[in-house]
């Protein structure tokens, strides 16, 4: 937790605990007070690559499915179009990861580029 980030870490045992400076317990004590952090902490938060906590989450799926419950009751639900956007989407971070490729020259693109339209790459 330290090497992910050790600030969120000490904000969250000073709001928590009350305690300004980890360093000055035993190891194993500031480890107990970590692992008893509540879940929507900054540092657990963090670690599990969350944008916002939980019931935020929660919240945003029930407006998600009312804002769509309506919208197809009126014209534009009807032909589909204009739909809501959703704003759980906003908080699900939905990377994907690419390959990338850089080429040093023109020759270089159309030599890949012939590799791969003939399946070869």
């Amino acid at each position: 937790m330290i090497s992910e980030d050790e600030n969120a870490l000490i904000c969250d045992f000073a709001e928590t605990y009350q305690i300004y400076d980890y360093r000055q317990l035993p190891p194993s004590r500031a480890a107990v007070f970590a692992i008893g952090l509540r879940e929507d902490s900054r540092i657990k938060m963090k670690l599990s690559g969350q944008k916002v906590p939980m019931e935020t989450l929660l919240l945003a799926g029930i407006v998600d499915r009312l804002s769509i419950l309506v919208w197809g009751q009126t014209e534009d639900g009807q032909k589909g179009i204009n739909r809501p956007t959703m704003l759980s989407d906003m908080f699900i971070s939905k990377t994907k990861e690419t390959d990338v490729i850089v080429f040093d020259s023109g020759e270089d693109f159309e030599r890949i580029r012939n590799e791969i339209m003939k399946g070869r790459r």
